[in-house]
């Protein structure tokens, strides 16, 4: 009798699973992180990851046309070029650049009225949960650049202000003020947010054990929610979603942060860190393909139905591409 043939097809999830954190950062960073000819997060969050794994020449080239005021980082006012900006961050602490410092300045710049106070909120936040990932962070890092406490004051301010307007009462997030749908990437974008302002949020701040009170409910909420696999749905709480790429990236990463930093229980959180890495893995191709990154959600409803029937993308997507490369660099300590 012989034996049993393994399949191709397991034979290949077998490779995908043996790749490292570096090996598969580094894999994917020959694919996305070339294009930062329109600053979004999305290409800012990739290119960061090139970044971490010493790619600082090439940064600089993409950097340069803004470095050196040919091109206007901030021209075209909107929360992903200001989220964008936490690329000139990144780059103003590796390469003590004071340009790409300048730069950041001026993004967190929004947060205070001509007079220097403080404004009620962000401007651009447009009632969406996106506003925790990108508006907060870049105040928190323009407070860790300067020391100034101002940036913190507004972060802390504009944070209570979004938990007013979109957090649920059992911890997850709305994406849309209007709205109940607990969209996955509508989620993942306030717990990456808020694990990356506590990053560098001073923890004798009066408003530092509200924002870290946050982070962990929104944790324990989302650890409800993680699937047999180690995915998170792209409805957080409705089974019947489909397990979606770019939420269980961003979500798992900012639970490493919170297990680095001492804000939530490593044996608690270190296991679904792990299941959402094992999937990430066996859902990314050598070539860059990604199995099921929600299409961008554009205006197009926001009831739990108009979220069921976004596309789920099967291929290369820069977003999926991005937050899995920060997700490996994070893991990888980079």
């Amino acid at each position: 009798m012989t034996g049993i043939t393994v399949s191709m097809a397991h034979q290949e999830i077998e490779r995908r699973l043996m790749r490292s954190p570096r090996a598969l950062a580094e894999a994917l960073a020959r694919v996305y992180g070339h294009d930062f000819a329109q600053p979004n997060y999305i290409g800012a969050v990739a290119i960061v990851s090139r970044l971490r794994l010493g790619e600082r020449d090439d940064v600089t080239q993409l950097l340069s046309p803004y470095l050196d005021g040919t091109k206007d980082s901030f021209a075209k006012p909107s929360q992903s070029s200001l989220a964008s900006h936490l690329l000139f961050f990144e780059y103003a602490r590796r390469a003590k650049d004071d340009g790409a410092k300048a730069l950041v300045l001026r993004a967190a710049a929004s947060g205070f009225t001509e007079n220097g106070e403080l404004r009620e909120f962000m401007p651009l936040h447009g009632g969406w949960s996106d506003s925790l990932f990108m508006d907060i962070p870049i105040l928190a890092m323009a407070g860790a650049l300067t020391g100034e406490r101002r940036y913190f004051d507004m972060a802390a301010r504009h944070h209570a202000f979004m938990q007013r307007i979109v957090r649920r009462p059992d911890g997850l997030y709305r994406h849309q003020m209007s709205a109940e749908a607990a969209w996955g990437r509508g989620n993942a974008f306030p717990a990456l947010g808020l694990a990356l302002t506590l990053s560098e949020f001073p923890k004798d701040h009066p408003e530092f054990p509200a924002l870290v009170a946050s982070y962990r409910t929104h944790m324990a909420a989302l650890a409800r929610f993680q699937d047999e696999n180690g995915m998170w749905r792209n409805v957080i709480d409705r089974p019947g979603a489909y397990p979606e790429y770019s939420a269980t990236a961003m979500i798992a990463t900012a639970m490493l942060r919170g297990i680095r930093n001492g804000w939530i229980d490593r044996a608690t959180y270190e296991p679904l860190i792990q299941k959402a890495w094992t999937a990430i893995l066996a859902r990314t191709s050598a070539d860059g393909g990604l199995v099921d990154v929600c299409e961008s959600t554009g205006t197009r409803g926001f009831t739990d139905q108009d979220y069921l029937r976004r596309t789920a993308i099967l291929g290369r997507d820069d977003r999926g591409g991005g937050m899995a490369m920060f997700f490996a660099t994070e893991l990888a300590g980079l």
